[in-house]
Order: C-alpha cells, then structure tokens, then sequence
C-alpha cells in the first residue's frame, strides 16, 4: 500500500536534517508541521491502497506447525495441520483458536484448538488446549465478545449426531476467554432448512442493530443472513440470500473498516492449484459488494504482490483473519496497519494429496 511522494520525502529530509545531514534546531511549530505533513502522506497512500486495489505485502517466517510434544498425545494418528486461525487480542497478550487436524479418518480428527502468548514469538512455545466441544465434526472458529451480553463467543460448523445436532453454523459461549475449559456444548444459531445450502467457514459481525451471518458455498457464492441484536445468538434469523456471486470458494471474512464508512471482505479463491485472497467492499453490512482487489493479476494477496515472495515459505494464503484493533462484535480493523495471520503450504505440500494431508501452518503478512 506504500506509495512514496518523493518532492514531501525530499523536503521532510531537508527540513529535518539540513544540507549535508546537519540538523538545525526547527521551532516546535515548524517540527509539527512537518509531522503533519508525513502524516497525511501516509493516509493518501492509504487512500490510494482502497481506491486502487494496489495491495502489497511482506511475509514474515512460520509462527507455528504442529509440534507433537505440545499437543495431547496421539502416536496412532500423529496431529498434522494447524489452519483456520481466529485471533483477538486482550489483557496483554493473544487468544488464538484454530482448527487442528490429525492424520485419520473419522470421529475425533478434527478439533478446535487454543493457544495464549503474550508474542508473535511465544506462540511456537506455548501448549495448546483441545476444546472439549464434541467429537463430531466441527471445525472453522471465530472468536469475539459480544458486548450486549458480556460474553465471548466462538461461531463454528460443527455436527453432533450423539447430541442430534444437524451440521450448520454453532456457537459456543464463555465468560472467561483464558479459560478453555469452560466454553459450552454446541447448539445451533439457526437449524439448516431440509434442502437448504448449509454453507461453511461461518461468520458473524454486528452493527449498531443486527448482527449478520455471512457463509460461502462452493459453487461461488458468499451468503448473508441477519437477526436483531437483542435475537442474537439463536432466534430470529432470516432465511440466507446470495449477496455475491464471483470466482470464489470459501472463508470470507467481514471487518469494519475503522475510520471509514466501509467494510471489507476477505475471501479465500483458488487458481493454478494454489489458495490465494480476493477482496470486496460495500459501504453497508446489507449493502452490494464490489470487487476491489480481486482478480489473479490484482488480488488482495499471492504470490504475485508479495515484494519478499522469493524468501517465503509459502506459495498458496489461504483462510485468513485480519488482526483487529478491538475485540468485539463489531470486527474493527485498522486500514493503516493492516496484518493478516494466514494458513500457508508450499505448491509440494499442497499438492501431494488431498486436502486432508495438507500440513497447513500459520504465518503473518504485513502490508507494505
């Protein structure tokens, strides 16, 4: 998203060291003026990023794999991936949940996962926790608090044939995010409709009235349903609708653009045998969704606007969440600091099988 104006660059390095690098001693009004120069340049390019579409990005190394010693034991069907990750930060540190799958077939191989560090480079260190949910399907969290209630609430596809829950959106709740162990069973924010499209990678975010369900099916079409916030979780949702229909596949993510009467989402797409982002705006939650970085030449991230793409460990980006400046329903992103914790493979590991074997693991990528 950089964009540098090189006569402001050339002046702010005049102004604040003089000819030949000495620094002449500037009036304190003279220094702020010049701040505020650079500032503003900053937004323009800013500015420019959400006009254009021009995104670029730096990736950082692997944050975390599956480390068998951190995880419970499992010598039959060793852990394999790490992927869907969903992040918040608060009281000091990081609250990660993730899917964790394992090397198997069947009940039990598919697991949401937790993990809490205070750094970007703790996390590689830290234990996971298992969430005690079901041992049915389940998979694809998102993480949030939700202020009306006072309670964190975790938003996943999950089924329960024990329990007689239908695959669909689910929920959890607790009032302690550090505290693993006591999230709730699965129950259903809406039981699916027979012949319905139940969709996947569900999504919730909330304006000041309803909170909006959003969910991809794999034919290229994102979804969106919507309740009363005083309805939410589980009552009085309206039927889904198609809300866009584009060369897509699935995990879009909805945030609000922080400063901007805009929101922005992220959605995964494929090519080439490779997983990389598209982007969308619309200026409501309700509203119509326009392309703004989502072509092949010109997504929101892959290889092709990666600037470090040579030094990276991964060729396919794929089911991403943008870092937050808050924690809450409203999903708030700062425009100016964009950072995305990503699911990443290299084109060997995403081609030797099926999706299954995979040996996903989470990086960052930082825009430019």
């Amino acid at each position: 998203m950089r964009h540098d104006k090189v006569p402001l660059a050339v002046f702010s390095f005049t102004l604040l060291f003089g000819i030949g690098g000495l620094a002449p001693r500037l009036p304190v009004m003279a220094q702020q003026d010049a701040e505020t120069k650079a500032d503003d340049a900053a937004g323009v390019a800013i500015d420019d990023a959400f006009e254009s579409g021009d995104f670029h990005w730096r990736v950082g190394p692997p944050l975390l794999e599956i480390d068998q010693q951190r995880l419970p034991a499992s010598p039959d069907h060793p852990w394999l991936a790490v992927k869907d990750p969903s992040i918040v930060r608060h009281a000091g540190r990081w609250h990660l949940f993730c899917t964790l799958r394992k090397q198997k077939s069947g009940d039990g191989r598919i697991r949401i996962g937790y993990l809490s560090f205070a750094d970007w480079a703790d996390a590689k260190h830290a234990d996971w926790s298992v969430l005690d949910l079901t041992m049915g399907y389940h998979g694809a969290p998102q993480i949030f608090y939700f202020r009306p209630q006072r309670k964190w609430y975790l938003i996943y596809q999950a089924a329960d044939d024990t329990r007689g829950l239908k695959y669909g959106p689910c929920f959890s709740t607790n009032d302690s995010l550090d505290a693993p162990e006591r999230w709730t069973r699965p129950e259903p924010l809406y039981v699916v409709k027979d012949g319905a499209k139940a969709g996947l990678d569900f999504w919730v975010i909330c304006d000041d009235a309803k909170a909006h369900l959003f969910f991809t099916t794999l034919n290229g079409q994102m979804w969106r349903a919507e309740t009363a916030l005083e309805q939410f979780p589980d009552r009085g949702w309206s039927d889904p609708q198609v809300v866009l229909q584009a060369d897509i596949f699935e995990a879009s993510h909805t945030y609000a653009l922080k400063g901007r009467q805009q929101y922005l989402t992220v959605v995964e797409a494929q090519a080439g045998r490779r997983r990389y982002f598209k982007a969308f705006v619309s200026e409501s939650l309700e509203g119509t969704w326009t392309p703004l970085s989502a072509t092949r030449d010109s997504p929101f991230v892959s290889p092709v606007n990666v600037v470090n793409q040579e030094q990276s460990w991964a060729t396919s980006y794929s089911h991403g969440e943008l870092i937050r400046s808050g924690s809450d329903q409203r999903l708030e992103v700062d425009p100016e600091n964009l950072q995305l914790l990503f699911q990443g493979a290299d084109d060997a590991q995403y081609q030797r099988g099926s999706y299954g074997d995979i040996p996903w693991r989470l990086g960052l990528l930082q825009a430019q």
